[in-house]
């Protein structure tokens, strides 16, 4: 018996991109192919597919735009990829990209960090983004780093983020996504900034993107979906974090997004699917799983319907 959440919210799985940046071992071409094709065969809808970060800062996403030639159209068509400027999206619009994520942060000092470049610097540069983006027909969302918090500066101000949310520059973005970096917030400020960013962006989707670091990464999902965001941010066994912001640890994991929601398309056979395909990456990488839905699918508890039988279990 499944118990949907509502209202619905679409999961975007990030493990190739924001999951794969503080790991010490790199997936090859192929086995990142092999991945994005199994996630959309096992149901997941969207999916981040790497990063245009120079290889030099963060080596594991230096396959990226081989991954994105290898996929077929329609396949790309479920991918995004983070990008930082506009020569980022020419860039992958050559491999064949049309779905892009231009980040920057709302606080200054994580921009320098993480970007090179001021936060103005960045929202300057955006509409040369969204035009090479438009020009190939493509999509290009919003991503606004440091919703919350910020390793450097703190708490960030929520009325910054409106602004930013709301500058005119940012005409043109599909979609608009807040960013827990640190995993800091609560679910009660999650939900109070989502909904002031649904409110004065009623047009552009709404995504949440949030880390588990201080345990909440489920319920500020929640509480985001609930106020008003319709894609979410997961990666498989709560894989990831961001190497310019200390502090940070693994993104919310999709296995527990997945079983919180419980989307119409999931069943007990493709969560176990999911959660084998998560052992699989997170043994190549050396990665501790996070996950506690993964956990429990492994659990002895085989009278429940979500728990993999035991004869199944690779």
């Amino acid at each position: 018996m499944s118990y949907s959440f509502t209202p619905v919210a679409t999961l975007r799985d990030v493990t190739l991109r924001d999951g794969l940046q503080l790991t010490g071992k790199m997936l090859s071409t192929e086995t990142k192919i092999r991945t994005v094709r199994e996630l959309i065969r096992l149901g997941v809808e969207e999916i981040e597919l790497g990063s245009m970060a120079r290889a030099d800062l963060v080596p594991t996403m230096a396959n990226t735009l081989e991954v994105a030639q290898g996929l077929t159209p329609e396949e790309l068509e479920r991918c995004w990829i983070w990008v930082a400027t506009p020569g980022h999206v020419a860039k992958a619009v050559k491999a064949g990209i049309r779905n892009f994520q231009y980040c920057l942060s709302v606080s200054e000092a994580h921009n320098q960090a993480n970007i090179g470049r001021s936060t103005e610097a960045s929202l300057e540069a955006l509409p040369e983004a969204i035009r090479y983006a438009q020009e190939a027909g493509g999509r290009i969302q919003l991503c606004l780093a440091t919703s919350f918090t910020c390793p450097f500066e703190g708490q960030v101000s929520p009325e910054r983020v409106l602004e930013i949310a709301n500058d005119p520059r940012a005409k043109g973005t599909c979609d608009i996504v807040i960013c827990d970096t640190l995993g800091q917030a609560v679910p009660a400020q999650v939900s109070s900034l989502i909904s002031q960013v649904r409110e004065t962006s009623p047009t552009r989707r709404i995504v949440f993107h949030g880390h588990d670091t201080w345990g909440l990464g489920v319920a500020n999902t929640l509480a985001a979906i609930s106020a008003g965001a319709t894609l979410v941010d997961g990666a498989l066994g709560g894989l990831g974090g961001c190497p310019f912001a200390p502090g940070a640890s693994g993104n919310t994991s999709s296995e527990d997004i997945l079983f919180a929601t419980q989307p119409r398309w999931l069943t007990p056979t493709n969560f176990a699917g999911l959660v084998e395909l998560s052992a699989s990456l997170l043994g190549e990488l050396g990665e501790p799983n996070r996950s506690k839905s993964a956990q429990g699918a492994r659990s002895k508890a085989e009278a429940f319907e979500w728990v993999i039988p035991s004869e199944t279990i690779s």
